[in-house]
Parts: C-alpha cells; structure tokens; sequence
C-alpha cells in the first residue's frame, strides 16, 4: 500500500470524523485509529499524546490507546510489568496491547502508584478502556 493510498485514507477519517478504519487489500492491511480523550462522567481530563488520563477524586485513570487484547507481561510466565502498590514513572511500561499481530507497549503518561489494576491477562480491551487506576 502506497502511502498517497494512507494520505487518502487519514483524510477520510479527518473529513467523517471516524474513529477507526481497517483496510485490508491482498495480504497488506493497515488500521488507524483516532486518540481522542476519553471523558468519564463530569470528571476532568488530562491528555497525552499516546493514551488518555482521566483523573477522578480516587486518582487517575490510564486508558487503553487501541483496541486489541491486553498482557500483564511481555511473555508468559513472565511477572508482570506492574503491580498493585507498585510506584511508576511516566513512561515506565504498565502491559502490552497486542492489536493485528504487533506488541505494542503502553506506557505510563504519568507518575504515581499503582492502586488498582482494572483489566485481567488476555482480556479483549477497547479504546479508551480504563486500564489501571494510580494516585499522582
């Protein structure tokens, strides 16, 4: 796939306001999804620009950038990147989503402790799905 064929396709979803497209063509398939924040309820929202924070009286909220399934670990067996009670950096890796065969990392978009971890190995997620609750 050609990328005027991706330009073409990125302006559809800027002119239609989608928020995700999958093409496939022969054996080359691509998806592009939207970041957008996520609001919950009346609650403001902090974003970045890799996955959106919702912050709540009870801490903030990291949410899950793409839709796909979700590992605690980046092989199994393997202990999982993060745990309750745990401190984080921002940037420090919290689970994988994988999403059309390719791991992608989620990262921390914040620093704090990890109070509640609010999706379970192998779980299908969607975009914008709280993933794990922590206090800055």
């Amino acid at each position: 796939m050609d990328i005027r064929k991706i330009k073409k396709l990125i302006d559809l979803m800027i002119e239609s306001d989608l928020q995700a497209l999958e093409v496939k063509e022969g054996d080359q398939a691509i998806s592009l999804t939207r970041r957008n924040p996520v609001v919950a309820g009346t609650a403001p929202v902090a974003t970045a620009p890799e996955a959106p924070v919702v912050k709540s009286s009870r801490g903030a909220i990291e949410t899950a950038p793409m839709v796909g399934v979700f590992y605690a670990a980046a092989n199994p067996g393997e202990a999982p990147f993060v745990k309750i009670g745990q401190t984080i950096s921002a940037g420090e890796t919290l689970g994988i989503i994988e999403a059309m065969k390719i791991m992608n990392p989620i990262e921390a978009t914040q620093s704090g402790v990890i109070e509640e971890i609010l999706v379970k190995n192998g779980d299908i997620i969607q975009f914008g799905q709280p993933l794990f609750r922590f206090r800055p």
